[in-house]
Parts: C-alpha cells; sequence; structure tokens
C-alpha cells in the first residue's frame, strides 16, 4: 500500500528531473549483462561447452571470437562465463588472465601482466629464464596443484588478438598456442578481434598450432529493432516515483521516436555504427540538456547531439591552424592532383607556395624557409601528414618523402569556416580542387 502511495506521489519537478538523470545515466555508463544474448543461442552453446571442457574436465582448447565492433563479442564471453561460475568446481578451479592489444603492445608487458593476474610475483621473484617459453612453463608449473599431478586449467582472454599478431615473432601467441595443443597444461585460449583475416597474419609455426575453429558474430539488427532499443533505453522503470511524470516521459520519448527529423539522426547513426556503446553516447549528450525549463528530449537536441558525436577532429583541428599552415595543406593537396596522390616532400610543398607567391604582388605571404619548416613541422606532430613507411630516416627533413591524411571536403569545409580566411587563399583553394 504504502509503495502506491510513493508511486503515485507527485514529487517537485526538479526532483524528477534529477531523477531522470541519475537512473538513465546509471543504464548508460554501468551495462548490465542480458539474461542470455539475443540470437547468438549456438554461439553461446558453442563456447560454453569449449570452456566447460577446459574448465571441468582439463582439456586444452583455442578459439577465435570474430566479428563488427559492439557485435556483442565481449558480452558472449562474459555470460558464459557467468554461466560457467555458477558451478562450484569452474568457480574454484578456473583462473582467468585477460590481456589487451591496446595495453599489452609486447610479449614482455604481456608475460608481466601474465604473472600480476596470477598473483605469481613472489614465486617469480629475481629468477632470469632463458627464454620466453621457459618464463611461462615456469608460471604454469607453479600454478599445479599440492599433489602436483594436475595444473589448474587457465583461460586466456586476448582482446584486440590482431595486434598480438605484430608482436615480434609472434612468441607470445607461438607458446600460448602451442601450450594448448600439448598436454602440458590444460589452457584455453580465446581471442577477440574485428578482423576477418586475422588468420593470415599468423605466422605459419604458430597457425599450425591454432586449432582454427572460429566464432562468428554478425550483427542482424534492423532498423525498427534499433529504434525500439532507443526507446527501450530511454524509457523510465515501473518504480519511478512520479507515475504521472513517468507517463508524460513516456510519451515524450514516443513521440520524439515517430518524429521525422528524429528518425532520419537515428538511421544516420544505425548505418555508421550499430554499436550501442556510441548509441549510449548519443543518448547521454541528449540526456544532458534536460532540465526543469526543458523536461524532455525534443528532436533538436537529437540533432545537436549528433553534430557533435559525428563531428570530424581532423576538420575541426584545420579551423585552429595559422594562414601559413593551411596554405601549405592547399599546395600539397594541389600536388596530390597534379601527381595522382604520390607522396611529396617540403621542398615540392615550398615550390608550389611560391607558384602562388608568384601571382601575388603582396608581401604578407613572404616567409622564411626556417618558419615554413617549422609550419610543416607542426603539420607532422598534428598528424595531418605522416612519412611515407620505409622512407630513409637519414634523408634532410625538407626531402622526407610525406602523405596528406586529408580529403578534398575536409579542407573545403574548413575552408569555408576559417574565420576571416582571405579571399585569395580561397581563390587558390578553389584553382588547386577545380
Amino acid at each position: 500500500m504504502s509503495k502506491r502511495k510513493v508511486q503515485n506521489a507527485h514529487l517537485p519537478i526538479g526532483e524528477c528531473i534529477s531523477q531522470v538523470h541519475q537512473t538513465l545515466r546509471e543504464r548508460f555508463c554501468h551495462q548490465r549483462l542480458p539474461e542470455r544474448p539475443e540470437g547468438v543461442e549456438a554461439q553461446h552453446k558453442h563456447l560454453e561447452e569449449l570452456l566447460r571442457r577446459t574448465a571441468v574436465h582439463g582439456e586444452s582448447n583455442s578459439v577465435l571470437i570474430v566479428g563488427p565492433r559492439g557485435a556483442g563479442k565481449t558480452t558472449l564471453l562474459k555470460c558464459v562465463l557467468r554461466e560457467l561460475s555458477k558451478e562450484s568446481e569452474v568457480q574454484k578451479n578456473l583462473l582467468q588472465v585477460h590481456l589487451n592489444g591496446l595495453l599489452q603492445t609486447d610479449d614482455r608487458i604481456a608475460l608481466k601482466e601474465i604473472t600480476r593476474q596470477l598473483h605469481l610475483e613472489n614465486v617469480v621473484g629475481d629468477k632470469v629464464f632463458g627464454s620466453f617459453a621457459e618464463n611461462l612453463a615456469f608460471l604454469l608449473d607453479a600454478l599445479k596443484k599440492g599433489d602436483r599431478s594436475s595444473s589448474r586449467p587457465v583461460l586466456f582472454v586476448l582482446d584486440e588478438f590482431d595486434l598480438f599478431a605484430h608482436h615480434k615473432n609472434q612468441t607470445l601467441l607461438y607458446n600460448l598456442f602451442d601450450v594448448s595443443q600439448s598436454a602440458q597444461a590444460p589452457v584455453a585460449v580465446v581471442g577477440l578481434t574485428c578482423r576477418l583475416d586475422v588468420l593470415e597474419l599468423l605466422e605459419k609455426r604458430v597457425k599450425s598450432r591454432f586449432s582454427h575453429r572460429q566464432i562468428h558474430l554478425l550483427s542482424s539488427l534492423t532498423f525498427p529493432q534499433y529504434v525500439d532499443r532507443v526507446r527501450a533505453h530511454l524509457s523510465l522503470p515501473d518504480d519511478f516515483p512520479d507515475r504521472k511524470f513517468a507517463q508524460e516521459w513516456s510519451a515524450s520519448v514516443k513521440t520524439l521516436c515517430e518524429d521525422k527529423s528524429a528518425v532520419e539522426v537515428l538511421q544516420r547513426h544505425f548505418n555508421s555504427s550499430k554499436d550501442f556503446r556510441s548509441l549510449h553516447m548519443l543518448l547521454t549528450l541528449c540526456l544532458s540538456r534536460v532540465s526543469v525549463t526543458k523536461p524532455a528530449i525534443r528532436p533538436a537536441d537529437l540533432l545537436d547531439a549528433s553534430r557533435l558525436c559525428l563531428a570530424d577532429t581532423k576538420a575541426s583541428m584545420l579551423h585552429g591552424l595559422s594562414i601559413l599552415e593551411l596554405c601549405l595543406i592547399i599546395a600539397m593537396k594541389h600536388l596530390n592532383d597534379v601527381y595522382g596522390g604520390e607522396p611529396f616532400n617540403l621542398q615540392m610543398v615550398h615550390n608550389e607556395f611560391k607558384k602562388f607567391l608568384q601571382r601575388k604582388s603582396s608581401s604578407m605571404y613572404n616567409f622564411e624557409q626556417p618558419v615554413i619548416m617549422k609550419a610543416f613541422e607542426h603539420l607532422q606532430q598534428l598528424e595531418l601528414i605522416r612519412p611515407v613507411e620505409g622512407s630513409a630516416a637519414k634523408t634532410q627533413r625538407e626531402y622526407q618523402l610525406m602523405r596528406l591524411m586529408l580529403d578534398h571536403s575536409q579542407i573545403m569545409e574548413a575552408l569555408q569556416k576559417y574565420p576571416q580566411c582571405p579571399t585569395d587563399v580561397k581563390q587558390w583553394a578553389m584553382s588547386a580542387f577545380a
């Protein structure tokens, strides 16, 4: 009875808005695992059987989970591990090591992280090992049970798996797959990657030790389902304190999802990424605009949030460049057009810039060579240009080959928005892009 009274209570609008912010931010920022991932029942069953055979029966396995970002690779693995952890034998025995290719950028760092996650720092102490294989074998041997007859099973999860393939000699992958193939210790190696061609990155000796099991996750989400998810993510729970406000909020969300301009924004996001993390970013930006004076999300809020999410960071960066740096960018684009995208060097860019200066009687653009060199280096620091791979490191700076990392539309957009851009520079740019 008292709960019904609480739900029927009419709270001040400020309190309602505060409650909405708290509820929805928690939903967007703290992802709860679903009871069971939708549409991937077969993959869930396959992965669960594989990991159970390692955790319970001591059988070694290796598998790759392949799919685009946001397809649910990590969610699938977490759901399987949650199911398995309910079994007392798994909970008691299975050890987990989680590595990420973005963090563990070489095998030495990876080995240190394996040692830390297995809590074997004291066992290793100051020991010096001759090779990676020797070190890994020692770690796995240290995990053996008291009777020394059997090892505890270890699950290695390699996120961004393809990045580990770029490590020198692929030593980490070779040794993990070697252990999983032999009977040294019960080990399961699970790799998560976005690359469909990931096996082509592996060396022959590594590939021969991999089981070649792959679990593919391909998003089958349709746009109507995506809009339904948006509505569900913005809905308030049944136990929201003020029922009247909750009903008004639900009505406003329904109106928003049916609005033509809002649907166009959602369609654009759906086409660029079906990843719910990017959707949560969009909805969080919309939510930040909800206040006492604006107690609902409007289509205009969704449009503004979309502009922020889809903003081109490189084009935005161009707005802060000096006139000289902008002129150098235009000269580079001109060279790209003339030579069909071939790399260029500072000397070529400077010569192209001089051609522009010869047409002008004004001394406004007369810069010394060191100043132009400094501007060129600044563009490289901003990663708007980058050296060509394999270009000689000993080459003089003004002759080092570079590539422009911007396209036509980004440069034109920057010129349109550039504050007080001289007319002659715009005209030169237009002639370069004609």
